[in-house]
């Protein structure tokens, strides 16, 4: 006979239920691990020390929010600013915060490419200093926090100058800086008398010799956007650029930038050198300066005006328009340029240390006082810089070392390309002027601003 099997199909049944609510939870926790999975923010930024000590204490924001990770995409300043500039106007989404100049920032802020910066009351947005907050706004709306900001000053070796007997004083002319600078070169031993930017690029030797430009009484543009490059000012100003580099200055100066200088600078090497203020922290930290005690500073020397001696800059943190992660974004933003963050660096490196030219309230701090020697001329500097009137003529741009037009870039890059050439001696000052003004009138031409 056939065997049969009873089955307790009740039994069966609460297995069965059992089973599908085991399977059911589980998906449940899959989902929810899915759910709060950190939000990945990718940072461009760019590599200096205040950007990299940054990205070293980042950890004290990701342990503070867990549910938001960072990654970092670090790059050279030409190669930052060429990636920004082409993911943002190809709406890419490679990035989701940028670090950018105050170049790009009211003129990507007027296009519609970057979000709104909201801040609350502890972020205190009035502690930030005028101008720069000026700066990275457009119509009173925030479109960038500014990380740090910097004008250009003097820094020089006081005790070679207190050797050659001259007393510099706050407000130096560039007469003074020259017989200065001839009397403490000495190569033989190692001593140059003045080191000045000379790579190309607008944001590189242009920045300097556009200030230059300035103080000698020039423009970039007159009110009917005709270029001016080849005009007595610009004249003047760069043939005593380059002489001053041939006779003074370190050899190979037509390849050195900021960080080259910066370091022949610590090494001693450098009599004078006129750039960013950010610079004046580097060269008086004794752990990083040979020369750190012997260091002193001044303002960015002037010739037949002060309009425009000193230029005004900041980096700055801005989220693409068409970002996904913006709260988080602007969460980071917040962190990173708040008081917080300036103390957070006291805290764990010092006062000397902290990002400098964005608050009232760092530059009233006593202990930064005390830490930072330098902190009165830079602020002075920072003050007196004028972006809505950086030139002796009326001029119909805004900025100080550069005119905050889109197609200033490829005018600066092609100036500063032949003007750097003129300086390693492979054409004239009067050639060098003469290309460059061809350019900004084929650029300007092209993009509308005038008939020829």
């Amino acid at each position: 006979m056939p065997r049969f099997v009873r089955i307790d199909r009740s039994r069966t049944t609460v297995l069965t239920a059992l089973t599908l609510a085991g399977l059911v939870a589980l998906c449940g926790f899959a989902g929810a691990a899915r759910a709060q999975a950190p939000t990945e923010l990718v940072i461009a930024t760019v590599n200096n020390g205040h950007m990299i000590e940054m990205q070293k204490l980042s950890k004290h924001f990701e342990d503070a929010n867990p549910d938001i990770k960072l990654k970092w995409v670090t790059l050279e300043e030409g190669v930052l600013r060429q990636r920004v500039t082409t993911d943002i106007a190809t709406k890419g989404g490679q990035f989701d915060v940028m670090t950018i100049g105050l170049y790009e920032a009211p003129i990507w802020g007027r296009k519609g490419w970057l979000q709104e910066l909201k801040t609350d009351a502890a972020y205190d947005v009035d502690d930030l200093l005028p101008t720069v907050r000026s700066g990275v706004s457009v119509d009173g709306k925030l479109f960038a926090a500014p990380f740090y900001a910097e004008s250009s000053m003097l820094m020089y070796r006081k005790d070679l100058a207190d050797k050659a007997g001259v007393q510099l004083g706050d407000h130096p002319t560039w007469s003074q800086v020259k017989d200065l600078a001839a009397k403490i070169h000495d190569p033989k031993h190692g001593v140059y008398g003045i080191c000045l930017r000379g790579k190309p690029g607008w944001g590189d030797n242009m920045a300097f010799i556009t200030t230059l430009v300035n103080t000698f009484g020039g423009q970039w543009f007159d009110m009917q956007w005709k270029p001016q490059l080849e005009s007595k000012p610009w004249k003047d100003a760069t043939a005593f650029y380059v002489d001053l580099l041939k006779q003074y200055g370190p050899p190979g100066s037509a390849s050195n930038s900021f960080n080259e200088i910066l370091a022949l600078t610590n090494a001693g090497k450098c009599g004078l050198w006129v750039d960013a203020t950010i610079a004046a922290s580097f060269v008086s930290d004794p752990k990083q300066s040979q020369v750190a005690a012997q260091m002193a500073f001044a303002q960015a020397p002037t010739m037949n005006t002060p309009k425009g001696a000193n230029w005004l800059w900041s980096w700055n943190l801005a989220i693409p328009a068409g970002s996904r992660k913006v709260a988080a974004a602007q969460k980071f933003i917040t962190w990173s340029t708040s008081k917080d963050y300036i103390q957070l660096v006291a805290k764990t490196q010092g006062w000397a240390k902290v990002p400098t030219g964005t608050r009232k309230s760092t530059y009233a701090n006593p202990e930064f006082q005390k830490a930072a020697r330098f902190a009165a001329a830079e602020k002075a500097a920072i003050d007196s810089a004028s972006p809505n009137d950086p030139t002796l003529p009326k001029s119909p741009y805004v900025g100080i070392q550069f005119a905050a037009i889109p197609e200033f870039q490829a005018i600066g890059i092609a100036v500063g390309q032949q003007l750097s050439a003129a300086l390693a001696g492979k054409t004239t000052v009067d050639a060098a002027l003469k290309a460059g003004q061809t350019t900004a009138e084929r650029e300007l031409t092209k993009a509308g601003y005038y008939r020829k």
